[in-house]
């Protein structure tokens, strides 16, 4: 008896589509996504994709569906689609002639759709409400209004360009008089010069493959001649792109992205002759054109995972980016059926089964060498920063709440939790600090052996700076860059501790405390331009030793204390979730007086950010796309609430600490339990 693999199915929009069979695959059988173009003798081109409509065969938790051959034939039935071959591989495939005249050739894949609807296991969403959308077809006037329910499971790509709001008085009058009575907001309201400028500057660094668009390239400089890999698509400078878009209803370039990438998972990833572990996300793609013979040439995905990247760092937040992103997708648009498709659920698990690997660890914070973030050259942030915890953190709240739920995911899900658990009791506890607790380690002991040790790091009270004595102000506190064994990095990082207020990592209290330092050292932390980096920079000596005498990372420049505009979106969406809007408003306001004058730099130099930063690329998509995301987050603060995540209670009465049972002592939380409550 023979068995076949449940096959993936992706629906992309190029103009053409084919169903091939795959080759050099490390997980889910893809082959390298090429678009073939043959010259037609008149002149003009045709198309002959091979895109994502490909048939790939599950290495890790297939699907099978085992028998005679007699369901694929009532499905091939069904969907109308011409016989196709089944070889020993298990992968469908067919043969095509296409001529030198012809336009290509399409075939609509719904065979497999009919394949995930016989045999996927997913189960249906839990706690998943109906809603309703209330929108005027066509424009504004068109009579009568048309009210149309929406399940939230269907795919809803673009949001309405109107909303009517009744007024309760009117509710039960007929359709005209309603619209008599309705109040349409437009949402397409006259934008700005600069926001006209922003927008026209983000469509123009759109990179298309095979007909669509699939990122945006990181700058768009005309006036650079070196352009290293900026004319890349990266995972991470592409988020505050797609929310920009997703908040404005356009969805597709996200879509497309999202499963683009998710392909690219699966490539072979090689560096000297060792290859890291399956579920790796890419830092960046390059969309190149490959000649073949006569007159034919191809369209390519071309990945770089760090083996060509400047240090070859490891791209250590491009998979946290990528699920945070998959979330936020399904948020906005209420398409939570990509979330649910078997080829994104196995590229999540890969992800997450990357990131939960068991090691000689101690701590449940992700260890990490230099330059694995946004920071990616060598600062001194290799161990456990504050950076990617928050991002780990974030992603596994994104995995808990899209993962289907059946037999072959609870263990992953009660990983998820245990970790989630463990991870924020430990940031809480041991990352924090504010005139308190720097007081008190102001007074450690070291050198003490016992597992009731209060300072259970060793750390050593001389390792407390003198700049951090005088610049903690009385309300405020933050969480510090890392922590490892006898060393607390004791700068301010801006990304981790945003992420930590988004995510709800941090307290309520901690987290308005965050905010509140913000407040009190603005002219330190966002100066003339939101907002640095870190602070304070490496100077002198402390700059030699730890950057390696860095050209690029000198002091307050870069991401040495640089100020960067691309964070005013993240610092827009923690003060929304805190409330705190007028901080906000303030740091946009700022940001708005010079960005466009400016030419949208990547980043600023100088202590408070006044100078455009001296080997900053111009017209940098990020800042372009954070401008943007900020503005719309601001005028629509409901949108917010999509994007973060409360506190979640139920996690802090997990514990997984065997300790008690096995009698030796009990748990370290008990003490430290009003805290992690706060």
């Amino acid at each position: 008896m023979n068995s076949l693999s449940l096959l993936c199915h992706w629906t992309m929009k190029p103009t053409c589509r084919i169903l091939t069979s795959c080759r050099n695959s490390a997980l889910f059988g893809f082959p390298p996504a090429k678009c073939y173009h043959g010259l037609a003798k008149n002149g003009n081109l045709s198309n002959f994709c091979v895109n994502f409509e490909q048939i790939c065969q599950f290495h890790t938790n297939p699907f099978r569906v085992s028998g005679s051959g007699h369901v694929f034939e009532d499905a091939l039935k069904a969907s109308q689609v011409p016989s196709w071959s089944f070889g020993q591989s298990g992968v469908i495939s067919r043969s095509y002639s296409v001529g030198t005249t012809s336009r290509g050739v399409s075939v609509i894949a719904r065979l497999a759709s009919k394949f995930r609807n016989l045999s996927t296991s997913i189960e249906t969403r839990v706690n998943e409400n109906n809603f309703e959308r209330i929108y005027v077809q066509g424009s504004i006037n068109v009579k009568p209004v048309t009210v149309e329910r929406i399940d939230k499971d269907e795919n809803v790509v673009r949001e309405e360009e109107s909303r009517i709001e009744f007024s309760d008085e009117k509710q039960n009058v007929s359709n005209q008089e309603g619209l008599d009575e309705a109040k349409v907001v437009n949402s397409q309201r006259e934008y700005s010069d600069i926001e006209k400028d922003a927008w026209k500057l983000l469509r123009d660094s759109v990179v298309m493959y095979c007909g669509t668009p699939v990122g945006t390239v990181a700058a768009n400089d005309p006036g650079d001649k070196q352009t290293l890999n900026y004319d890349q698509v990266f995972i991470r400078d592409f988020v505050p792109s797609a929310l920009a878009f997703l908040l404005k209803g356009e969805g597709e370039i996200v879509k497309n992205f999202l499963l683009h990438t998710l392909q690219l998972q699966s490539w072979e990833k090689t560096v000297d002759c060792y290859s890291p572990g399956q579920g790796l996300m890419p830092a960046s793609f390059k969309v190149r054109t490959v000649p073949l013979d006569g007159n034919k040439y191809e369209e390519v995905l071309d990945p770089d995972f760090g083996e060509s990247a400047i240090g070859r760092v490891a791209p250590v937040d491009s998979g946290l980016w990528w699920i945070i992103l998959l979330r936020a997708y399904g948020k906005i648009t209420g398409d939570y059926a990509l979330q649910e498709r078997v080829d994104v659920q196995t590229g999540l698990k890969m992800i997450l089964n990357l990131c939960l690997t068991d090691g000689f660890d101690m701590f449940p914070s992700l260890l990490v060498t230099d330059g694995s973030c946004m920071i990616d050259r060598r600062m001194g942030i290799h161990g456990h920063p504050l950076e990617i915890q928050a991002l780990f953190y974030s992603a596994l709240r994104c995995s808990r709440e899209m993962l289907a739920l059946n037999d072959g995911s609870k263990i992953l899900v009660r990983a998820i939790n245990n970790r989630l658990s463990a991870l924020s009791f430990h940031i809480r506890e041991y990352y924090w600090v504010d005139m308190k607790k720097i007081n008190e380690i102001y007074r450690y002991k070291t050198e003490e052996y016992s597992t009731e040790a209060t300072n259970k790091f060793n750390i050593y009270p001389e390792q407390i700076p003198l700049w951090l004595m005088d610049w903690i102000p009385e309300e405020g506190g933050y969480f510090i860059g890392n922590l490892q064994p006898a060393h607390m990095d004791f700068r301010f990082f801006t990304l981790g501790n945003l992420w930590s207020i988004v995510s709800s990592l941090g307290t309520p209290k901690q987290n308005d405390s965050v905010l509140n330092l913000i407040e009190a050292k603005w002219d330190d932390l966002v100066g003339h331009m939101p907002l640095k980096i870190c602070y304070p920079a490496l100077e002198f000596e402390e700059w030699r030793i730890i950057t390696g005498s860095d050209p690029k990372n000198t002091p307050w420049s870069y991401h040495n204390g640089g100020s960067w505009p691309t964070l005013l979106w993240q610092f827009t969406l923690a003060c929304l979730k805190m409330g705190r809007i007028d901080l906000a408003q303030k740091a946009a306001d700022l940001a708005e007086k010079r960005l466009r004058s400016d030419r949208w730099p990547e980043y600023y130099d100088t202590r408070t950010g006044k100078f455009i930063g001296k080997q900053s690329r111009l017209y940098q998509t990020w800042t372009i796309a954070g401008y943007l995301t900020t503005k719309m987050l601001l005028e629509n603060p409901e949108k917010a609430a999509l994007l973060f995540w409360d506190e979640d209670y139920e996690l802090l009465e997990i514990c997984v600490c065997a300790l008690s049972k096995s009698g030796r002592k009990k748990c370290s939380r008990g003490a430290a339990k009003s805290q992690i409550l706060i």
